[in-house]
């Protein structure tokens, strides 16, 4: 018989679709976890300690904390206030933060992409660029909401991957080109948090967590998308079901 898949919790969103609030999870997300990472996704609602997080982490064999187009709210990182007309999502918050923690603590394997990234540096201890874009020096790595999704996804701009890095180990190069569609960026990196990839600006792109007893690494680009056409987010995804797998093993 063969053995079962691991169970992959994926973060969502909390709107509201007319007068009725819902818990969502982009397919793209559930797609990647299922057919990249070889494993069963399912949904977390953003329902904050109501879901007993220590109870639910011995339940999960990996955590991935997606993107969204809501913004972490800048109280959680003693940040300014928001720009009128921002969107917050405050459920999510008060679930992803906490629960990034306590899950690198329990040794569950942990990947953040794009707002996910954003919340894994704030739940360190680290700060946002709420408008990455008006900060002198900076390029800007919004998408064009015009166009189509294959282009708003298309490659933008080269990351470098940091020697002796884990992502460096995907790659035939230092180089990767990658997608970009985000307005926040980090300001200050999170405490026990180590650089894996800068953009050309100089602006993170990507790190780990420095003492993770399994994968915990986020990256601010979109891996999940079109991943089986692409050989280094299909061997980032497949590193973390391996990794989410061992965590199954050993319960």
């Amino acid at each position: 018989m063969a053995s079962a898949r691991p169970l992959i919790g994926i973060s969502a969103d909390r709107r509201m679709v007319g007068a009725h609030p819902f818990h969502m999870v982009g397919e793209k997300y559930a797609r990647a976890v299922l057919d990249a990472a070889d494993a069963a996704p399912v949904m977390i609602p953003a329902l904050a300690e109501e879901l007993r997080f220590d109870e639910l982490l011995q339940r999960l064999d990996g955590l991935v904390f997606t993107g969204s187009p809501s913004n972490v709210e800048p109280h959680r990182y003693q940040g300014p206030p928001s720009a009128p007309g921002t969107l917050h999502d405050p459920a999510r918050d008060a679930t992803t933060l906490p629960l990034i923690r306590r899950a690198v603590e329990a040794g569950v394997p942990v990947f953040g992409i794009c707002r996910g990234f954003q919340e894994m540096n704030v739940a360190f201890g680290g700060t946002l660029h709420q408008k990455l874009h008006e900060v002198p020096g900076h390029l800007d790595h919004r998408d064009d909401e015009t166009q189509p999704l294959e282009v708003q996804y298309g490659p933008a701009h080269e990351v470098t991957l940091e020697p002796g890095g884990v992502l460096r180990g995907f790659a035939s190069g230092e180089r990767i080109r990658v997608n970009s569609l985000h307005n926040q960026g980090i300001e200050r990196l999170g405490d026990e948090l180590v650089v894996e990839a800068r953009a050309p600006d100089g602006v993170i792109e990507a790190f780990r967590v420095r003492a993770a007893r399994r994968f915990a690494l986020a990256v601010q680009w979109h891996p999940e998308w079109q991943v089986m056409k692409n050989p280094f987010s299909r061997a980032l995804f497949a590193a973390f079901g391996q990794a989410s797998r061992e965590r199954a093993l050993s319960r």
